[in-house]
């Protein structure tokens, strides 16, 4: 799941370290799943600023926008029994 930014071809690099049990157990998954290790790194990063409400492309900043801006649509249940007044 390549960012955003990727697709346009604009590239950050950033050197990131592991520890060797985790390089290997990172390189084995990308073999176990046919991917490089770049397009796992691209899927946990997406993954993280999901968790913290952070849009990672256009599509889910506007769709968050709209549902901020939406008005509420649930309203509190009416009850089964109407008041009657007293004569």
């Amino acid at each position: 799941m390549p960012i955003e930014a990727a697709k346009a071809g604009s590239f950050v690099r950033k050197l990131i370290a592991f520890d060797e049990d985790t390089f290997d157990k990172l390189r084995q998954l990308a073999r176990d799943r046919m991917a490089t290790f770049q397009e796992l790194a691209d899927e946990a990063f997406a993954d993280l600023l999901k968790k913290h409400g952070i849009p990672i492309d256009l599509k889910d900043a506007l769709r968050k926008s709209v549902s901020r801006t939406a008005p509420s649509t649930s309203r509190a249940p009416k009850s089964g029994t109407a008041r009657k007044s007293k004569p």
